[in-house]
């Protein structure tokens, strides 16, 4: 009975994780790859707007530092180009840490409990502020810690002041490296 159960389990993994893999793919096709094959990614930065959103929801995993990469090399606006990703993914960020913040309550008690919850809580509110700087400042899955963030109450003056900041700083380091 059980094995049964976790096969099911598995196998709604497995669906969720393939329809999110086919809709991240759609994406970037129909923006970025649009754009790469008509030669047209420094004109326009709507697709790149497009990727750049959908890359930061906490559901969706697309390489976005790798289109800022390929639109740096292809001559974009660096002022618009920073612009558009820094605000795109604080948008994705800030609806990650909503969701977060509005589904949690039952499902931290059903799944970790409520002692377990308030021992994580301790060590996310002391580090943090640190966490959410890194996770934004490299290439790591800074969506996730927004949606934690949110699901642990966190203050979101926090959240959005540190992940601004790792933004910023991630998108000026990709634009010094790789415009030159």
């Amino acid at each position: 009975m059980k094995e049964q159960t976790w096969q099911r389990i598995n196998l709604k993994r497995l669906i969720i994780i393939l329809v999110m893999s086919v809709t991240a793919i759609t994406i970037a096709s129909l923006t970025i790859g649009r754009d790469i094959y008509h030669g047209s990614a420094g004109e326009g930065l709507l697709s790149f707007a497009i990727v750049n959103f959908a890359g930061y929801l906490f559901f969706l995993f697309m390489p976005v530092e790798l289109a800022f990469i390929y639109y740096v090399s292809e001559g974009a606006n660096l002022l618009m180009l920073n612009s558009i990703a820094i605000g795109t993914a604080i948008v994705s960020q800030t609806i990650d840490y909503l969701i977060g913040y509005t589904f949690s309550e039952g499902i931290i008690n059903r799944l970790i409990g409520r002692k377990r919850y308030i021992k994580a809580e301790t060590k996310i509110r002391r580090y943090g502020n640190v966490v959410i700087l890194l996770f934004n400042i490299l290439p790591l899955s800074s969506p996730v810690i927004s949606l934690s963030a949110g699901m642990l109450k966190y203050r979101i003056k926090d959240a959005l002041f540190f992940t601004i900041t790792g933004l910023f700083f991630k998108y000026l380091i990709l634009t010094l490296i790789f415009s030159s």
